[in-house]
């Protein structure tokens, strides 16, 4: 028995040794666990915070425009179009007579002024046949002249009861026969007159000459009447005035008839015209046509203005941008054609309020006058519209505002583009 208690006793001991070492050990493991916790939780709240630094420093600041209200400016209303000069004058120079060519009296493309000798058929025939016709003539006169005498005789014998009143009559017949010969004759020296003076081909206006078609040497034919064929020698065109043609769609022609009615008065038929190569209308013109029926294919309905052309430097076949006025000047908004947004089948320009917030605002477009755009509607005269750096901003963003400035160009206040 005292074995067994004392390896009770014994065990006992042994065990409450072990039991207490265990906790030792628990409490070790529990408190290294909570001091990892707590270094985890403090680590996460440190990112947390280092990542909303971060944030915050990297948070894209408001972007930078410039904002201007639009430029007002007192501007007539225009119509554009593109037009193409004419000649008001385009003659061809054909001979009257035939025969052989033996002069040419200019140089190809020569400003030529009206009866300046530009041709010349060999007269000989027709000299022949004036000295024909100038002799039968002298012929006639002379027959007449006789007669006549004869009559006056006669006249005078029967007076004296010596002569016969047949003898007068008969003398009186001879004398209208003479007189119808002088006449036959005359007609024949005018006939010969006529092909003798046209071998000879004068310039009918002044204009420019083209090319000469035939040489000196070559065979020509010729008609009065172009009844037979004809040889075409050169053609002519005139240049002072000129005519510029250009064609009106069926709205452009209502709106310009419309205004038209209005203003009665020179301002109603005054083009402005600016060449192909020139930003800024140079010459000016008066509309002197509009066709009496709209083209049914075309939906067009042509135009016509007459040109002043003293220094002759405006050209047949030369295109030109015509800009036709339509109303008195009045006032207009105008902003960059770049702040001028398409959206769909409208446009818009972004406006800045006092929230500095970009608001679209959509509006209806003009043509581009001083390489501005035409605002007509949808726009107040007060409205900060952002005309830089409009690629970077979207509708409803805030944005930073900084004052930009609109320039009217002058060089380029009559283009003609639509809108």
């Amino acid at each position: 028995m005292d074995n067994d208690f004392n390896r009770s006793q014994t065990g006992s001991i042994g065990g409450t040794g072990i039991n207490d070492s265990h906790r030792r050990g628990t409490k070790v493991w529990v408190g290294s666990a909570v001091a990892l916790i707590a270094l985890a939780t403090a680590g996460a709240v440190a990112l947390h915070l280092t990542e909303s630094s971060a944030a915050v420093a990297t948070a894209p600041a408001a972007p930078s425009v410039a904002v201007s209200v639009p430029l007002q400016r007192d501007l007539t209303s225009k119509l554009g179009f593109l037009g193409q000069f004419s000649a008001v004058q385009n003659v061809e120079l054909r001979a009257q007579v035939g025969g052989t060519l033996t002069e040419i009296q200019f140089k190809d493309g020569d400003i030529v002024h009206k009866g300046d000798l530009l041709f010349v058929i060999d007269p000989e025939p027709y000299e022949i046949k004036m000295s024909q016709a100038t002799a039968q003539l002298e012929s006639a006169n002379a027959r007449l002249e006789l007669a006549t005498r004869e009559l006056a005789r006669a006249q005078t014998l029967k007076s004296t009861d010596a002569g016969t009143a047949e003898n007068v009559e008969q003398r009186a017949a001879e004398k209208q026969a003479g007189q119808a010969a002088v006449d036959a004759a005359k007609a024949l020296v005018r006939d010969a007159r006529f092909d003798l003076d046209h071998c000879r081909i004068t310039a009918p206006f002044t204009g420019r000459i083209g090319t000469h078609l035939v040489s000196i040497g070559n065979l020509v034919a010729g008609s009065r009447g172009g009844s037979s064929p004809t040889t075409l020698l050169a053609t002519i065109v005139s240049l002072d005035p000129i005519y510029l043609n250009f064609d009106m769609s069926e709205a452009d022609y209502m709106t310009f008839s419309r205004e038209r009615e209005k203003q009665k008065g020179q301002l109603a038929d005054r083009v402005d015209i600016a060449l192909s190569d020139e930003a800024k209308s140079s010459h000016r013109g008066t509309l002197n046509f509009i066709d009496n029926a709209l083209d049914r294919s075309s939906g067009t309905i042509h135009a016509r203005a007459t040109v002043p052309n003293s220094d002759l430097f405006l050209t047949p076949g030369g295109f030109a941008r015509v800009r036709l006025a339509t109303s008195a000047p009045q006032s207009t908004l105008l902003v960059p054609d770049a702040a001028v947004l398409a959206d769909q089948a409208e446009h818009m320009v972004l406006t800045v309020g006092p929230d500095d917030v970009a608001t679209p605002k959509h509006v209806e477009v003009g043509e581009l006058r001083g390489g501005l755009r035409v605002i007509r509607s949808g726009l107040a005269p007060t409205d900060r519209v952002i005309i830089d750096g409009i690629a970077i901003v979207r509708p409803g963003s805030k944005v930073a505002p900084h004052a930009g400035s609109i320039q009217f160009s002058s060089q380029q206040e009559d283009d003609g583009a639509k809108s």
